[in-house]
């Protein structure tokens, strides 16, 4: 998410096999440009020239100023400027864990987000089902890779050892946790743990909007 004060811009390059990413990149940096994220996709419009799409993101630099000085890049022609996908997405909350237990926080996360959203938030909801320690820990650690990502929920009937070591670890990243109230040890380590599915769901929206009143700071180390 952008810092006060430094807006973020980004611009859409659908580029052609002469195109060389390293020379984009340094277009944008000789004009002034920090470059903030890069993403690369494969085309999806059926344009017979295109072989690769680049977003770039960058702060404090127009968006339109960007697109035109990437459309003088050799292979860059179709450059245009969009919203960053924070812009559009906004705030993640991520849910991981047993599908029923999932299922019921995402009721709740997502009738709650539809609540701020429409007051002017952006808050959006990823879920995983998932089985097994391994892969739920392995999950819960690459949250703090995840772009936007600024809450996690926890939902399952029993977690511990690998999983809460990777809780620990999260939040030391400055990723807030809720847990259900389940057994083992990864209540003890979230932040905050609720009994009831949608309520989880529902004040892991409200812990990270900014048009709710709720301080997961205040709740911390609580059960409901």
């Amino acid at each position: 998410m952008p810092e006060p004060g430094t807006p973020l811009g980004a611009v859409s390059v659908r580029v052609n096999a002469e195109a060389n990413l390293v020379e984009l990149l340094t277009t944008l940096q000789d004009a002034g440009a920090e470059i903030v994220a890069i993403n690369t996709f494969p085309p999806t419009l059926g344009e017979p020239d295109v072989v690769r799409v680049f977003d770039i993101e960058t702060r404090n630099f127009d968006s339109a100023a960007a697109a035109r000085l990437l459309r003088g890049v050799p292979g860059g022609a179709k450059a245009e400027p969009r919203k960053t996908l924070g812009q559009i997405f906004g705030k993640r909350v991520i849910v991981i864990g047993g599908g029923a237990q999932v299922a019921q926080v995402n009721l709740g996360a997502v009738t709650e987000a539809d609540r701020h959203n429409l007051r002017g938030e952006r808050i959006s909801v990823d879920t995983i089902a998932l089985v097994g320690e391994k892969a739920i820990a392995d999950a819960v650690r690459a949250v703090a890779d995840l772009p936007r990502a600024h809450i996690l929920v926890l939902a399952g009937s029993l977690m511990g050892g690998e999983i809460t070591k990777a809780v620990r670890e999260v939040r030391e990243g400055g990723i807030p946790v809720v847990a259900l109230n389940m057994a083992g040890t990864v209540p003890d380590a979230a932040d905050l743990v609720v009994s009831d599915p949608v309520q989880a769901g529902t004040m892991a929206v409200m812990a990270i909007a900014d048009t709710a009143r709720f301080s997961i700071e205040r709740q911390r180390g609580r059960r409901y």
